[in-house]
């Protein structure tokens, strides 16, 4: 009995694509919108630095994320108050869920 995860692994590493269309893929990475790709679609829409839409790809991107994270707790705004002190970021409720951390028992009358 194989498991489900490496049974989509596996799935995933034997499909027939060669290594032209491997080629042709990471340059539609890389360059979207030279493909038509909608600005929409991007993962990086409206830099705050130069206003520019682009695609980045693994470090690049968790790099500014850092850098935009650092940005708003810097500026004390709101969402990065909210990532500093660890709490929901989007506005969910926090009075009931999400309770993490050391847990706090009621102690008995005697």
């Amino acid at each position: 009995m194989i498991p489900e995860k490496f049974q989509h692994i596996l799935r995933v590493m034997n499909t027939n694509i060669d290594e032209d269309e491997v080629e042709k893929l990471v340059t539609v990475m890389a360059n979207p919108r030279q493909y038509k790709i909608p600005d929409w679609f991007l993962n990086r829409q409206k830099d705050v630095e130069d206003g520019k839409h682009s695609q980045l790809m693994s470090q690049a991107l968790d790099t500014k994320l850092r850098e935009d994270l650092e940005r708003l707790k810097k500026i004390r705004a709101h969402r990065g108050l909210r990532h500093y002190w660890g709490l929901r970021v989007r506005g969910q409720h926090t009075k009931t869920t999400g309770r993490r951390g050391r847990t706090v028992g009621v102690s008995k009358k005697k």
